[in-house]
């Protein structure tokens, strides 16, 4: 069995995260990885970023801004690969953050779906409709098809 080397080439990590080597750049001076640096100025990762990073595309994949990515992952350590009670925690701050997201995707597709099939014949019961702008109030975008957990619903 070969000895795994401590540090990882960014050619290495890009490799095995399937992340572009610029995101790595971008993801870096953003504070969401780090690194250390040769006496030659190149960058050398520990393998606990593999699992950062896929933790931050699946955190893009469902709508989180980078922001709230960095905001999480300042909650674990950066010396080491996050234990599962880590992982945990952090997961539970987004649990009702993903449950307003995945009502609001439900709502959206359940009722596009009739609305695409209506051709918007059927004004008076259509979400998108807003006659005279009288949700405005409401902030923008479509209110109606809101989460119902949003607080402006």
């Amino acid at each position: 069995m070969t000895k795994l080397p401590a540090l990882l080439t960014i050619g290495e990590v890009a490799h095995r995260s399937g992340v572009a080597q610029t995101a790595l750049r971008f993801y870096e001076e953003r504070g969401l990885i780090t690194s250390t640096r040769t006496t030659g100025n190149q960058r050398r990762y520990q393998r606990a970023v593999l699992r950062r990073l896929a933790f931050i595309r699946a955190a893009q994949r469902v709508g989180l801004s980078l922001e709230q990515i960095s905001d999480a992952l300042a909650t674990l350590p950066d010396d080491h690969a996050p234990t599962k009670a880590d992982w945990a925690r952090l997961s539970k701050r987004w649990r009702d953050e993903l449950d307003a997201r995945i009502d609001g995707l439900q709502r959206l597709r359940d009722n596009l779906t009739g609305c695409i099939g209506c051709g918007c014949l059927s004004l008076r019961t259509c979400v998108l409709h807003n006659p005279e702008d009288r949700y405005a109030e409401l902030g923008p975008g479509a209110p109606l098809l809101r989460p119902t957990t949003d607080p402006k619903a």
